[in-house]
């Protein structure tokens, strides 16, 4: 991961990358780059899994069939420029960003998050990505979001955070391009807070800015800029967007903002250096709002997890005897990340239920985000593992490997590839078998038609989607691991855009051939 120079203090812990090559003896195609903070190595694979690089390229398409606004350089031949004017009654271009799902909706809280996913993706397997020639696809997408989240934040205190209204948007069915009703504006403002939704956004700015600094030094500090302004603004008026905006939960419901601004503030320690952020996260704030001990899983709604195996990073590459190594709260963050791993391993005491496919299982909408969003996080605690040299993970006095996180990791994978008892793949494009009736308006009418509002006809038609909405990741099967290949069927068969963010980086993750896949080959 790219990062601010620190000097030679081991106290910020930061992520300057430093270049060494490393020869591995395991095996003579596989090159090491060592990309300095206390000793973190990047796989930069040679020859990359074949699997998953067909899979991730797949997998990046989704992006593109989602795009608002004008398009450039447009690969999907079904989709067209929509939502032109998105913005103009408060004088802002938000015309770009993505629509959400099979709807119209931008919404900023999922938006963003899908922002933080793919910029994390692209800073742990940047180098993986260019291995696949997929690394173009991931930057143009990250950048397409990003500049609506710059647009949506014009002034300090003041956050667009939703284009369109999801009643009448989810009572049409119809194209982006011919779509005409109203697209209304939802903002944030000190006297109607969204601290989620703003920390989620300062998450994603910071985040992107380090994915920009090697790159475009000036947009990678407006970003930063950015981030450090809408943090400040949700933690200073603080409240849930869902409690301001109380119709607005039965979409997005947020159950709670702490957790967002402990994401934030911990994203923004890696970007900026700061110690003030890591203090933030891991003194009184830590302790009130992370719910230190008790492992959950990671999605949307919920950052925990996540911020724990972030701040983790920074515990296996303190130098030994450091204050940073040292802070106990920071400790209590990578216990906690232990935890987590814990519950995702099959043969752990605490092990979480799981199918009797093997597909990790939480919820029975959007089956798959829970499991693609801890496979990501268990792949990337594996890399931290092996490549500290902090090697071996206890659970309930039993002890794990690098190696069985990344089985984790795989297994997860491969069933939404298609090893699963449905032998299909839930990622639209990939392999011989797919949903061919996903819940998506776009490509359910043909491009030809105009339906206006009311086109029906093409939700309710049992024949397949004449557009394929490739890289589409659905929902996922239910919990016998039956799939119902039905367009009314959202449960199961609607794909998200923050889904796509997850597999992404998932796919990545497992594209490189590291030391660990290699045990495991």
């Amino acid at each position: 991961m790219a990062a601010r120079c620190c000097g030679c203090s081991v106290r910020c812990c930061c992520w300057l990358l430093v270049l060494t090559l490393v020869a591995l003896a395991v095996t003579a195609t596989v090159v090491f780059v060592r990309y300095r903070n206390g000793g973190q190595v990047f796989p930069l694979p040679g020859v990359p899994d074949a699997k998953y690089a067909e899979a991730l390229a797949v997998a990046l398409q989704f992006f593109q069939v989602q795009k608002s606004g004008k398009l450039v350089n447009n690969e999907i031949p079904w989709r067209g420029d929509s939502a032109l004017d998105d913005g103009e009654e408060a004088k802002l271009d938000l015309s770009k960003g993505m629509y959400d799902a099979g709807d119209h909706m931008k919404f900023g809280f999922t938006l963003a998050f899908t922002g933080t996913m793919l910029s994390w993706s692209v800073l742990e397997y940047g180098e993986a990505m260019r291995a696949a020639k997929q690394h173009d696809a991931a930057m143009d997408a990250l950048g397409w979001i990003m500049d609506f989240l710059v647009n949506a934040h014009p002034s300090d205190d003041v956050l667009y955070i939703q284009v369109g209204d999801p009643k009448a948007d989810h009572k049409c069915w119809e194209r982006p391009e011919t779509m005409s009703e109203k697209r209304p504006l939802t903002k944030i403002t000190t006297k109607s807070p969204g601290s989620d939704v703003a920390a989620e956004t300062a998450a994603a700015m910071a985040a992107a800015s380090l994915v920009y600094k090697p790159i475009n030094g000036t947009y990678s500090s407006s970003l930063l800029d950015h981030a450090e302004r809408l943090f400040a603004f949700a933690d200073k008026y603080r409240g849930a967007y869902t409690r301001t905006f109380p119709e607005l939960s039965a979409y997005y419901n947020s159950t709670t903002y702490q957790d967002e601004l402990l994401w934030a503030a911990s994203w923004l320690y890696h970007a900026t250096g700061n110690h003030s952020y890591l203090s933030y996260a891991t003194g009184k704030n830590g302790k009130e709002y992370a719910d230190l001990g008790n492992p959950r899983y990671f999605s949307w709604d919920d950052k925990r997890p996540g911020t724990e195996v972030l701040l983790s990073r920074v515990s296996f590459f303190a130098a030994d005897g450091s204050d940073v190594g040292q802070d106990e709260g920071l400790g209590s963050y990578k216990d906690t990340a232990d935890a987590v791993m814990c519950i995702l391993l099959p043969e752990s005491d605490t092990a979480a239920f799981r199918t009797d496919g093997g597909l990790l299982y939480v919820a029975e909408w959007n089956s798959l985000q829970h499991p693609v969003a801890s496979a990501f996080l268990a792949a990337v605690y594996s890399d931290y593992m092996s490549t500290s040299g902090k090697t071996e993970l206890t659970c309930s006095g039993k002890s794990f490997t690098a190696s069985d996180l990344r089985k984790f990791a795989k297994s997860q994978a491969d069933y939404v590839l298609g090893d699963n008892p449905m032998k299909l793949s839930y990622l639209v494009g990939y392999g011989d078998t797919y949903p061919q009736r996903v819940h998506h308006r776009g490509a359910s009418i043909p491009a030809d038609v105009d339906t206006g509002c009311d086109g029906q006809e093409w939700l309710k038609t049992s024949k397949p989607n004449p557009n394929v909405a490739t890289g589409a990741l659905v929902g996922g099967p239910f919990k016998n691991d039956s799939f119902i290949d039905d367009r009314e069927n959202v449960r199961q068969n609607e794909a998200t855009t923050y889904n796509s963010a997850l597999i992404v980086g998932l796919l990545s993750g497992l594209v490189s051939y590291s030391s660990v896949a290699q045990s495991l080959s």
